[in-house]
């Protein structure tokens, strides 16, 4: 179930960012760091729908594994357009808190395949 939540949330986190990096595009703010968000931002999802056809559990693990950096950078990259002023506190804590609960779930699932290994 917790992979079903996380392939939904992290597939409606991936649209925000593309919005966010959208208005950002036509605010003609950091147009040359924009991509880095948005490759960080949709890449999680990427990594978590690949997941569930990976070839072996060590596979599935890493494949979480890559989504959770991405999730780690794309923190960052929000943390640096808030902090640049390219982002309200609103947009900034709203995406924060959706890129911080894929987060936790990532790590709940990836502890908990590597018990079941």
């Amino acid at each position: 179930m917790a992979d079903n939540q996380l392939v939904i949330l992290s597939k409606s986190f991936a649209v925000v960012i593309i919005n966010l990096c959208e208005k950002l595009r036509e605010r003609k703010k950091a147009t040359a760091i924009i991509n880095q968000l948005l490759r960080s931002g949709t890449s999680i999802g990427a990594n978590i729908h690949e997941a569930n056809y990976a070839s072996s559990k060590a596979d599935f693990i890493n494949k979480f594994q890559i989504a959770l950096k991405e999730c780690y950078e794309t923190e960052y990259w929000l943390d640096i357009f808030h902090d640049a002023g390219i982002i309200t506190d609103e947009e900034y804590a709203d995406m924060y808190a959706q890129c911080s609960k894929i987060r936790k779930l990532l790590i709940a699932s990836i502890t908990t395949a590597k018990k079941n290994t």
